[in-house]
């Protein structure tokens, strides 16, 4: 059984670091397969009483989940790589648990944020929380560790 990796994206350009780096893992000859995965928030009370539909509002999330994993996936079809995704509604870093554990993934990579202290200490929350909640290693990628991994390949 070989190693799966869980990529966490949320559709920003920092996400995208930890693609390439799991990307430059395998190009550098580890034998993992990838699950590319987003988590989107629950929809608001607001949207719940103006849909009042249930499975429009989980079509939607689903719809934007995917649309917002597009460029990863590119990456990684650039790089003839097999892999699965996988689209969340929750809690974000409990929710990516969930998944990790529901695929069987061994290993989780995430970008890091970099937007100043205080930006950076609200999103950093996300992969803090994941490396308290997941029972497997996770790796956050930083956004100049991704740039330097770039310039190597």
């Amino acid at each position: 059984m070989s190693l799966k990796i869980l990529i966490a994206v949320d559709g920003s350009d920092l996400s995208l670091d930890a693609v390439r780096h799991a990307l430059a893992l395998l190009q550098s000859g580890l034998r993992a397969s990838l699950v590319l995965a987003h988590v989107q928030e629950p929809a608001s009370l607001y949207e719940m009483v103006v849909s009042r539909d249930p499975d429009l509002i989980a079509a939607a999330s689903l719809e934007a989940g995917q649309h917002l994993m597009a460029s990863a996936r590119a990456l990684i079809d650039a790089a003839g790589v097999p892999y699965e995704t996988e689209v969340g509604v929750g809690d974000v870093a409990h929710t990516l648990v969930d998944i990790a554990e529901r695929q069987g993934c061994g290993h989780i990579v995430i970008g890091a944020r970099g937007h100043g202290a205080i930006a950076s200490a609200l999103l950093g929350s996300v992969s803090q929380e994941l490396v308290q909640a997941s029972p497997v290693p996770v790796t956050i990628v930083k956004h100049a560790d991704a740039l330097a991994a770039a310039g190597e390949a």
